[in-house]
């Protein structure tokens, strides 16, 4: 899919022809971003608006623990609704803490503590690594609900892009597991499908975000099942799902010049088909990631506001009571 600069939104053609001029769809591009934008940034100050710890959570099979920042608000003198938060990067950049921003909006939102792992990325270690994090730490919050001071029946997981695609495994490891229940999911625009079929992920040079350099990604996430000649399976690849049912209310938005377009469209309709509760918005004149790269775009406010008031809801009516009790329910 061709993506012209008169086909974005106005305020964001000064940003995608920025992200044009300065992103490179190479594999050594990929790795000195990797390089850069993995390492824990230097905090010289405290964060305005909210309290922020980092804690180790073991990793199951006894690995080193997994590097994890946990947010809340100024005040929280009662149990509150849990975020498991997983940050963007293709399964292969970024750290928590450049998600500070969207995380501080959900809890002025609706008081609530925020879990976001620093999980594996994929040039370091492939699948399975970044879901087995993602997935420990949601059991490790379930199991220190009373600890943490949040709720046990409102769990709740999203993330944009990778970790949007990861938020999606996740719900769906934890139906079949049953072994967590979660009140609510937000895989924002996701990265759920390596087969890259849909218009939108063919040939698609838009801003940021592009096929070139999601086949990378993918690549790159996935060379241990194929170096071995096995499947794909759907906790890596979402899309390859055929059972949706079961899954928590749903939460999204995609733009319309994004390669992760119609994976997302198709991804809201399986929900839909199988009788999950979903909102979705379709941005026009949008690109990957544009509301993170352009925040003060009337667009991207719109696409803020939406996620805002989606997740509002969610805090005030949907609840998911764990089969079994766990020190959070004591």
């Amino acid at each position: 899919m061709h993506v012209t600069l008169a086909s974005i939104d106005r305020e964001l053609r000064w940003p995608a022809r920025l992200c044009w001029l300065l992103m490179r769809s190479e594999p050594w591009f990929v790795r000195m971003l990797a390089r850069v934008s993995t390492k824990p940034p230097r905090r010289k100050r405290p964060i305005e608006g909210m309290r922020h710890e980092e804690i180790s959570i073991p990793r199951t099979g006894g690995a080193p623990p997994i590097r994890t920042c946990v947010y809340r608000p100024l005040s929280d003198g009662e149990r509150l609704p849990a975020l498991l938060y997983l940050h963007p990067g293709g399964y292969a950049l970024a750290t928590p803490e450049g998600s500070e921003s969207i995380i501080r909006s959900f809890i002025e939102t609706r008081k609530c503590v925020v879990v976001a792992p620093d999980y594996r990325k994929s040039l370091a270690a492939p699948y399975p690594a970044a879901i087995d994090d993602c997935y420990d730490t949601l059991l490790w919050i379930r199991d220190n609900a009373e600890t943490l001071g949040v709720r046990s029946d409102q769990l709740m997981v999203g993330g944009h892009s990778g970790g949007g695609g990861l938020t999606a495994a996740v719900t769906l490891r934890a139906r079949d597991r049953g072994d967590v229940k979660i009140a609510f999911q937000m895989p924002i625009y996701p990265m759920i499908d390596d087969r890259m079929e849909g218009e939108s992920a063919r040939m698609n040079d838009g801003p940021l975000w592009n096929s070139k350099i999601n086949a990378l990604a993918w690549g790159y996430y996935l060379r241990g099942l194929k170096e071995r000649g096995q499947p794909i399976p759907y906790d890596a690849a979402p899309a390859r799902a055929t059972d949706y049912s079961g899954l928590p209310p749903t939460m999204t938005y995609v733009g319309n010049l994004e390669p992760f377009r119609d994976e997302t469209i198709a991804y809201v309709e399986h929900l839909k088909e199988a009788g999950v509760s979903v909102e979705f918005q379709l941005f026009d004149g949008c690109f990957h990631g544009f509301d993170l790269i352009a925040p003060k775009a009337a667009v991207s406010r719109r696409a803020r506001a939406f996620t805002l008031q989606s997740f509002a809801h969610a805090v005030d009516n949907y609840f998911a009571p764990q089969t079994e009790p766990s020190p959070g329910n004591q």
